[in-house]
């Protein structure tokens, strides 16, 4: 199979251009740049991976979050960078010709391919809530597993279950890794996940042949590795008490922090606030609205979205430039006060 440079080259890339997303792409993937000379070489020898991309219960919007990657072009990572061997979504070919590929592809490349899996299977009913080229997707998804090095969970559907594994859950939909024990799984979670994370950590498997390293939940540090809250360009605001208590009020005209309307920032892991979506354009609390914290775990269950969470302090002053103003000149006509009594008591003690 012909290396990443040798595809690049066939498409036309110059050299220039390559070391440019080189360097790009060491970026995107968290990598510090003395890593850059490693990361072309790699482009340089390492072969394009076979990549199953294989869809269970969801709404195809990590798909849809996929193809509108910027940094690198989705067209780029499928057609350049990975050799995509199956997606019903995104193949050219559909119906039993598709599924007999799958299946080929299995075989040939044993031990050698990366299984995407975005959505999630149903238990109930032996699976039969969710069918694929005839059969149930449990099946699918476990028969695809077996010869994969290791398994991607795209979205929060395969990673924590999602809106299909919210109460009262009447399909039984679990999370991937409740039917897949004996594989490596990355989880990406997100309801999408932004589509630079998913390239990243695609890219990062591919170059290097490795796991990305992952935190306690499975997840990818160097995309999960913060809060939102941590890299929010409201975090100044919260520490400063100035809060949007409606979605209509001054505060949120001014562009105050949202944590009061109901924002899960403080307990969202992800890369909205530095990676943020459609080319680093902007996110959801940059457009106005709350984190619904959709990279975490049951957070469907966690609702209502619009009350603030209990459980996070809020600052103990609320500060705004007359209240400041005002705390200084206190604080100064105190630390006057005291600096005469001290004074005095020098000057007893002395006596």
């Amino acid at each position: 199979m012909e290396t990443f440079w040798e595809a690049f080259k066939r498409h036309g890339v110059s050299r220039r251009d390559f070391l440019k997303f080189a360097t790009t792409i060491t970026g995107i993937m968290g990598l510090s740049p003395s890593m850059i000379p490693q990361v072309v070489r790699a482009l340089e020898t390492k072969p394009r991976v076979p990549v199953l991309w294989i869809h269970g219960l969801e709404c195809t919007c990590c798909s849809e979050s996929f193809i509108r990657s910027a940094t690198p072009l989705a067209s780029d990572v499928v057609l350049s960078m990975i050799s995509l061997e199956y997606d019903d979504t995104l193949s050219a070919a559909a119906g039993e010709a598709l599924e007999k590929h799958r299946e080929e592809v299995i075989k040939k490349y044993w031990g050698n391919y990366i299984l995407a899996v975005e959505g999630n299977p149903p238990l109930g009913q032996d699976g039969m809530y969710c069918v694929v080229g005839g059969k149930a997707f449990l099946e699918n998804l476990k028969e695809s597993a077996k010869g994969a090095k290791a398994v991607i969970a795209w979205g929060s559907c395969a990673s924590w279950g999602c809106v299909q594994a919210a109460k009262p859950n009447p399909t039984t939909a679990v999370p991937i890794h409740k039917v897949i024990t004996d594989k490596p799984i990355i989880k990406v979670p997100g309801c999408p996940p932004i589509a630079e994370v998913m390239t990243g950590v695609i890219m990062y498997m591919v170059l290097f042949d490795a796991i990305p390293p992952l935190d306690s939940q499975g997840r990818p540090k160097q995309f999960y590795g913060n809060r939102i809250h941590d890299t929010c360009y409201r975090r100044a605001f919260f520490n400063a008490g100035q809060f949007v208590e409606r979605f209509d009020d001054d505060g949120a005209k001014k562009g105050w922090c949202l944590y009061k309307v109901g924002c899960r920032g403080p307990t969202t892991y992800n890369s909205c606030g530095n990676i943020r979506w459609y080319n680093g354009l902007s996110y959801p609390i940059q457009a106005g609205h709350g984190c619904i914290g959709c990279a975490e775990e049951d957070f469907w269950d966690k609702s209502p979205f619009y009350q603030r969470l209990t459980t996070i302090p809020l600052p103990s002053v609320e500060a705004s430039p007359d209240k400041v103003g005002a705390v200084a000149v206190a604080a100064a006509a105190a630390g006057a006060v005291a600096h005469g009594v001290i004074s005095k008591i020098r000057n007893k003690g002395g006596k």
